[in-house]
């Protein structure tokens, strides 16, 4: 589905998605550090935690969330500026990988970069939602600001991994975010560890700690760790993902830690920013 050239007003920039009460953006610094993992298994822990929530696939480069959801589901088109989500695993999603399947490389440029987001954007009817959780590309190029540009986020999420190498990526990130005044929720690190299975001792593949620390230097929070375990890789590779599964699926518990983490700071973002009230007397 190429970018819509229809007629009829367009909506201001950093107008409120109708029915979206809060834009999570799921971000990273470089790829490989599992970004979509996260968002996937956030969105479903969200979700089964009780919150209305949709995915938009923004990584149009390497679109996996159809993957990792097990569908190949193609979105339906009413018109020119409605388009029906897949619904999987209870979330309302939209990816690229939907309209573009099989393995056809994708070479765009930035302006029609801008209006594929503004038609996930804008065109979705995404309904009454809580969350709407944004997979952006790695790194810190044209999505990232065409989404900064085109509606209010509420928050970003920085993934990493404990790695000492992932300090000056999750520099650019946490710059980018600061940059165009979007909030930080905080950072959370990914394949953090290796819960022996034979001898229950904790083996640090990557490092330990580097997230946390990575977090304290720039003054954010530090949303959780999420341990290296073969089913959170299984689950996306399978379209199963391990949130789906529930709180005590193996790397469920850290992640639903992180999901009810993510929450806490959607609604402390949300009252501060929040004009005071006046009582009347």
């Amino acid at each position: 589905m190429p970018p819509s050239h229809g007629h009829g007003p367009s909506p201001q920039p950093h107008a409120p998605i109708p029915g979206v009460k809060n834009l999570i953006a799921v971000a990273s610094g470089k790829g490989g550090v599992g970004k979509t993992t996260v968002a996937v298994n956030l969105a479903i822990a969200l979700k089964n935690l009780g919150a209305s929530v949709g995915l938009l696939d923004a990584d149009v480069y390497g679109p996996n969330v159809p993957v990792m959801l097990g569908t190949n589901e193609q979105p339906r088109a009413i018109d020119e500026r409605t388009i029906i989500p897949v619904v999987s695993y209870g979330l309302k999603t939209i990816s690229m990988g939907l309209l573009n399947p099989g393995d056809k490389p994708l070479v765009w440029r930035g302006p029609m970069l801008h209006s594929v987001i503004q038609q996930f954007l804008r065109s979705v009817r995404w309904g009454e939602l809580d969350y709407l959780v944004v997979d952006l590309p790695p790194g810190t190029g044209d999505v990232q600001l065409s989404l900064v540009q085109s509606a209010p986020i509420t928050g970003a999420v920085v993934v990493t991994t404990p790695s000492i190498v992932a300090l000056a990526d999750v520099r650019k990130a946490v710059e980018m975010f600061r940059l165009v005044n979007v909030e930080i929720l905080g950072i959370v690190e990914n394949m953090s560890y290796f819960a022996c299975p034979h001898c229950n001792g904790r083996i640090d593949v990557f490092g330990h700690g580097e997230g946390e620390r990575m977090a304290a230097n720039f003054g954010l929070p530090f949303l959780g760790e999420i341990e290296i375990d073969p089913q959170i890789r299984i689950g996306g590779d399978t379209g199963k993902p391990v949130a789906s599964l529930g709180e005590d699926a193996p790397g469920g518990k850290s992640i639903y830690n992180i999901a009810r983490n993510v929450a806490a700071r959607v609604d402390a973002v949300k009252a501060s920013s929040s004009p005071p009230t006046v009582e009347i007397l």
